[in-house]
Parts: structure tokens; C-alpha cells; sequence
């Protein structure tokens, strides 16, 4: 097989995975009124949903994006696309709310193979020249998986059940799969082959990733804060160890030494802090509060998504012709003005056309940040290190959803506390959304000047990521 064919096949696979799970997250945040009624679950736990997956994937990342540098990227992410079906399968056969949210976090576990893998593969076969593109066609099919999940989640919750939407995922898997292993036979990428793991440094990053997430589910209780107090002294420890580790999971020198991968990097991390949670509590206010049916009010998230997916290539071509800084900024900046419309226009009366629109041009904004931030953050490092910047492409965005999403716990704990979602407590969980919209504008605002300070990329293309010991 040529390199041209290579890389046609390569960006198929990566597509199809990269619309796997961004369609099963979106589809399955408007199935959530549905499964509270049936277990009646709490906002919190409910919440639980949701953060469970992105608590496991968050917290393998790292390490798998290393497991796959030293052993192969395409095994890891065959492994990653067969876990990620199978717990489809067992989501589906929940039997009670507590074992749905067990199962998330094994299909957060996949996930995390999948995440690692996928950027980074298509960052092997695709030259600089071209890597934008490709990874502006990629990011497109995050989006599209986005884009058709509020739908097609709603038209299968209604119409066959919230159990279906995880079924749904399961053809998707099995093609890729075969796919993989009849296209990529006898062809594999490990530049670091031979290297060893960090076994200590990824279980110091586990531990401190849930005693984070699990002390902020818990806040204003004192437990909860004293088990962020540890969490932070554990990224303490992380920090000192992967210095000194010869071979570590994340090469925290990259941090020091490269500008563009530090702060497009953050860039990331507050851009889904400031945004992931806006699908989720707009899927619950379109149900709750406008009573809208689980198909309509993902007709009505359709708009987000299909703007990303429509101007993602765009943006993708565009940074590899004008800075990705330049274009990311702008679409941050965007953002802002999308988010305030919501933390200052949300009530009980707000007219549709005002919700579709703020929607629309946060789809925008998303589309054209994403993939130049990508860009800028995949060209900042060398080849053997792909799999590690790939990770922490993924890490950013999964701590920041995680970060998001329990800012929308934190503050269901402090205006509803744990009780269902019911008509009478509907004006404490509309300010619950107010206040976080408004914090996530503030959070944006801070990351357009992140994304403004990083640097020119021209500048430090050559910038190699030397690994301790090498």
C-alpha cells in the first residue's frame, strides 16, 4: 500500500471513530430527563451520567497515548473501538442507575483508547503541509457525530427507548473494526518502541483526576473539599515525578520549553470548560423548563453542531496558511459573545429564534478554535512524540468538559440539592443555569488571552519534544 492510500484509509478510520463517540455523548445527553424518570435519579447523580465517562477517559488518556507511542497505535485503538462497543451493549442492559453510571465509566475507558490514538495517526501519515486539513476533515466529523446525535437521540428515545441510543453505537464499531484489520494489516505506528512506562506516574494521575472530580460532586461538604485539597497535592506529586522519571507518561518539559504547546494546550483546557456543559443544560432547560419533546429539543441542538461540521475543513485549511493563533482567537471570541447572549437572555420566556441563533454562533465560534488550536498543537512537537501531544490534546478537552460539568454539579448541589428535577424546584434549576453560563463566560474571556499569547507557530515549528533519557 502507497503513502496516498495510506492516508485516504487512515482518515477514514479516524473519521468514522471520531464520529462514534461525540455522537453517543450528545445523543445521550438528551436521553437524560428520560433515564431519571425510569431510575429515579437525582440532578446530581444524574450528572453522573455524563461525568463518569468523561472521568475515566480523562484519567487513561495520558497514559494510553504513551502505552500506544511504545506498543503501537493502531492495536491500541483496535482494543479501544471493541471495549467502547461492548459497553454500549452493557449501557443498554442497565439494570438500575448506579450500574448505567459503572458502565459509562468502562465506555469512558475505551473512549480513552480511541482519543489517544486517533489524532495521532493521522498526524503520522500526514506531512505538515497537509495536516490541517485532514484534521479539520476529522474535527468535522466530531461534529457531524454531534450534529445528527440531539436528533437522532431524540427521534430513538421517543420512539424506541433511551436504551436504544447505546445500541445504535454498535454497528458503527463493528464496521470500524473490520475495517482496521482489513485495511491497516501488517501496518503499525510506535515510534517509541522499547521504551518503559510509567506505571507510578499513571496511577499518581489517576488518583488525583478522582479525588478532584469526586471532592467537586460533593462540595459544600467539607469532605468534598479536602479531597480537592489532595487532589491538588497529588498533581503535586505528579509533577516532581515526571521530571525526575526517565521515561514519563507526559513529558512535562514540553510545558517549559515550547510556548505554543503550553498555552495552545490551555487554550484548550478553558475553551471546554467554558462550553461542554452548555449541551447538557440546554437539553434539560428545552425539556424541563419549555417542555419541549426529547426529538424537538434535538432538532433544536442541531444548530451548534452543523455549523461546527460545516466550517471545521475551513478553519483546518485556513491555519495552515495564517496562523493558527489568529483563527483560534477569533473563534474564542465568538464564543463570548455566544455564551453571554445565554448567561443574559435565559428565562422562561426566552423566544426559540433567540436560543437557535446564540447556537449558531457558538457552532462557529467552536469550528473555527478547534481545529487550528489542534494544528498548532500536533506541528509544535516531533514525530516520536505524537501519541503523548495526541493524548494531551484529548486530556485538555476531557478535563475541561469534566471541569464544566462539575461546575453545572457544584451548582445543582448548591440551588437544588439532591432531589429530582420536578416543576417546583424549576426556578432554582433556571438560576442554577444562569450563574453557570456567566461563569463560563468569564472563563472564555480568560482564554481568548491565552490563545492570543501563545506565540507564533512559523516561529517554532522545528521545536523538537525531547523525551528524558533520550
Amino acid at each position: 500500500m502507497n503513502d496516498d492510500e495510506i492516508k485516504k484509509y487512515a482518515l477514514i478510520v479516524a473519521t468514522m471513530a471520531g464520529f462514534l463517540t461525540p455522537f453517543m455523548g450528545s445523543a445521550v445527553n438528551i436521553a437524560l430527563p428520560t433515564i431519571a424518570n425510569e431510575y429515579g435519579m437525582d440532578a446530581v447523580l444524574l450528572s453522573w451520567v455524563a461525568t463518569a465517562y468523561l472521568l475515566a477517559a480523562a484519567i487513561f488518556l495520558v497514559s494510553i497515548g504513551r502505552i500506544a507511542d511504545i506498543y503501537g497505535r493502531k492495536k491500541v485503538f483496535s482494543i479501544g473501538i471493541f471495549i467502547y462497543t461492548l459497553s454500549a451493549i452493557l449501557s443498554a442492559n442497565s439494570p438500575s442507575g448506579e450500574w448505567l453510571v459503572a458502565f459509562r465509566f468502562i465506555e469512558g475507558f475505551g473512549a480513552s483508547m480511541i482519543f489517544g490514538t486517533g489524532v495521532a495517526i493521522l498526524t503520522s501519515v500526514f506531512p505538515p503541509g497537509e495536516r490541517g486539513k485532514a484534521l479539520g476533515i476529522n474535527v468535522a466529523a466530531v461534529y457531524f457525530g454531534l450534529s445528527v446525535g440531539p436528533f437522532l437521540g431524540g427521534f430513538l428515545t421517543q420512539q424506541f427507548g433511551w436504551r436504544s441510543v447505546f445500541l445504535s453505537n454498535v454497528p458503527l464499531g463493528a464496521i470500524t473494526l473490520i475495517f482496521i484489520f482489513w485495511k491497516f494489516k501488517g501496518k503499525e505506528w510506535a515510534e517509541a518502541e522499547g521504551e518503559k512506562f510509567d506505571y507510578t506516574g499513571s496511577i499518581l494521575w489517576s488518583v488525583m483526576l478522582i479525588a478532584i472530580m469526586y471532592g467537586l460532586s460533593l462540595l459544600p461538604a467539607i469532605m468534598g473539599a479536602w479531597l480537592i485539597l489532595a487532589g491538588f497535592l497529588g498533581l503535586t506529586l505528579f509533577i516532581f515525578w515526571e521530571l525526575k522519571v526517565e521515561h514519563p507518561i507526559l513529558d512535562v518539559t514540553l510545558f517549559r520549553t515550547n510556548r505554543v504547546f503550553t498555552f495552545s494546550n490551555m487554550a484548550a483546557l478553558i475553551n471546554y470548560s467554558a462550553t461542554f456543559a452548555v449541551g447538557f443544560l440546554l437539553s434539560l432547560y428545552l425539556q424541563y423548563i419549555k417542555n419541549f419533546s426529547p426529538l424537538n429539543a434535538g432538532m433544536i441542538l442541531l444548530a451548534q453542531p452543523v455549523m461546527q461540521a460545516i466550517f471545521s475543513p475551513f478553519a483546518g485549511k485556513l491555519s495552515d496558511r495564517i496562523e493558527p493563533r489568529i483563527v483560534a482567537s477569533s473563534g474564542m471570541t465568538l464564543i463570548v459573545v455566544g455564551l453571554s447572549i445565554f448567561a443574559f437572555i435565559l428565562s422562561e420566556t426566552t423566544a426559540l429564534e433567540f436560543i437557535i441563533a446564540s447556537l449558531c454562533l457558538l457552532g462557529l465560534g467552536f469550528a473555527l478554535f478547534s481545529s487550528p488550536n489542534t494544528n498548532a498543537i500536533m506541528s509544535s512537537v516531533e514525530k516520536k512524540c505524537y501519541g503523548v501531544a495526541s493524548g494531551m490534546v484529548g486530556t485538555m478537552r476531557l478535563i475541561g468538559q469534566l471541569l464544566s460539568m462539575a461546575t453545572a454539579m457544584l451548582l445543582f448541589n448548591l440551588f437544588i440539592g439532591r432531589v429530582q428535577i420536578t416543576p417546583e424546584n424549576y426556578p432554582l434549576f433556571l438560576m442554577s443555569v444562569q450563574v453557570a453560563f456567566i461563569i463560563f463566560v468569564i472563563l472564555c474571556i480568560v482564554g481568548v488571552f491565552a490563545s492570543l499569547v501563545r506565540g507564533k507557530l512559523r516561529d517554532e515549528e522545528l521545536t523538537e519534544c525531547k523525551l528524558p533519557g533520550n
